[in-house]
């Protein structure tokens, strides 16, 4: 009763009506006439349903019951389900074998039988084959027809021969064999030898090409030096030299060709390039106004260097030394020095000495840094003698040490 009078309270004080009060029906609303009355609700009737068999799992062989009347069936008695037809197995199509794994069916190899083209004996009397076609045989002549006038095309109504270009064959590179090294004396009468049977119209330079084992990206392995040889390079040299006053007076007096100094200087920056000497040797005092023309001097090996003599205050000794025959060497970028000892009508024994004063010099530039070398072994990886049109010639080690060593026993004496 307390909950009912709360809730009367609570729908005195507010006009709108609750949402649960439609559902009571009080006497003392019907007595008031002041609120209309409300429809009762309607009535709910409960509905039964007859409940569904329990079918059970048929036996093995079960036996098929009677058909029970329809007066015998209730109105709402299920309906028996009729026997589903048993499928037959559908083939199976490409998008199936895509995704099914071990699992398409097996396929059985298809053979033809294979067409042979009858033999002239084979022909009747009428000419043609029985049960082959016409038209296949007038193919396959007009193809033999076209395969053989393949060879000859026309160009505007003019036959013209193809070229019949062989099948590309691969040709096996042939290496050639390595010369074997010789004795220096055999290769410098090989060398005059092949210089003449072959008449040339200026007289060859005799060559040597040194590959040394050492490393010319690292600046303690730099192999660079100048020696005078013994009889001279076979060849006019021309000399100029950078001095003033006294200097140039005794440079002309040694027999330089070019003697100047600032004037020199600017006649090779405007000259474009040429250059009427050789050789350049110049004073110390001369060595920073040399800085204008060092890009023209630099690529061409004449920039003068006191580690090559050069620059010196003794200029006569300097002139008189690049004119007896003073060769400068200097290794490249791939280890190998290049250099030139002497011409071809040389004695042998003028060669002789002028490569064995090459290989002492050689020796005396051997860099600190290269380790693990002994005298030749492991420096001198190859050396070779040619002329400068004619093939080359290996040397062996130790006849350079023999022509090395006796040039040091002439100079002693």
């Amino acid at each position: 009763m307390a909950h009912l009078r709360l809730l009367l309270s609570h729908s005195r004080r507010h006009p709108q009506p609750h949402r649960l009060l439609p559902l009571f029906h009080f006497s003392s609303d019907a007595d008031s006439g002041s609120a209309p009355r409300r429809p009762p609700p309607p009535s709910i009737k409960p509905v039964s349903y007859v409940p569904k068999p329990r079918q059970e799992a048929p036996p093995e062989e079960p036996a098929a019951p009677p058909p029970a009347p329809e007066a015998a069936r209730g109105p709402q008695s299920p309906l028996p389900r009729r026997p589903q037809q048993q499928m037959p197995p559908r083939e199976w199509t490409r998008q199936d074998m895509r995704f099914v794994k071990d699992a398409a069916p097996v396929i059985s190899p298809v053979s033809y039988p294979s067409k042979v083209a009858p033999l002239p004996e084979d022909l009747p009397a009428g000419g043609q084959a029985e049960g082959a076609p016409e038209e296949g045989l007038r193919g396959e002549g007009e193809r033999i027809r076209m395969d053989a006038a393949r060879p000859t095309r026309s160009i505007f109504g003019v036959p013209v021969e193809e070229e019949q270009v062989p099948y590309p064959t691969i040709i096996p590179v042939v290496k050639r064999p390595q010369k074997v090294a010789i004795d220096l004396v055999d290769a410098i009468r090989l060398l005059k030898a092949s210089t003449n049977e072959k008449k040339r119209n200026f007289v060859e330079t005799v060559e040597a090409h040194v590959t040394l084992g050492v490393d010319p990206r690292r600046g303690d392995q730099m192999v660079r030096g100048a020696l005078t040889l013994p009889h001279g390079t076979g060849k006019t040299v021309r000399v100029a030299v950078f001095a003033e006053g006294p200097a140039a007076d005794e440079a002309r007096a040694a027999g330089a060709d070019v003697v100047g100094g600032d004037e020199l200087i600017e006649e090779i920056r405007k000259g474009g390039g040429k250059l009427s000497f050789d050789k350049c040797i110049a004073t110390p005092m001369f060595m920073p106004r040399l800085s204008k023309v060092a890009r023209i001097l630099g690529p061409r090996g004449l920039m003068p260097n006191p580690k090559l003599g050069s620059v010196t205050n003794d200029v006569s000794g300097a002139v008189k030394a690049a004119k007896s025959g003073r060769v400068d060497f200097k290794i490249d970028k791939t280890a190998i020095v290049h250099v030139g000892l002497g011409k071809v009508n040389f004695s042998e024994e003028s060669l002789r000495e002028n490569i064995g004063a090459f290989v002492h010099a050689l020796l005396l530039a051997k860099p600190v840094g290269l380790k693990k070398t002994s005298k030749y072994v492991g420096y001198v990886k190859k050396f070779t003698l040619s002329s400068t049109m004619g093939p080359g010639f290996p040397i062996t080690i130790p006849s350079l040490s023999v022509a090395a060593d006796h040039y040091n026993k002439v100079q002693a004496s």
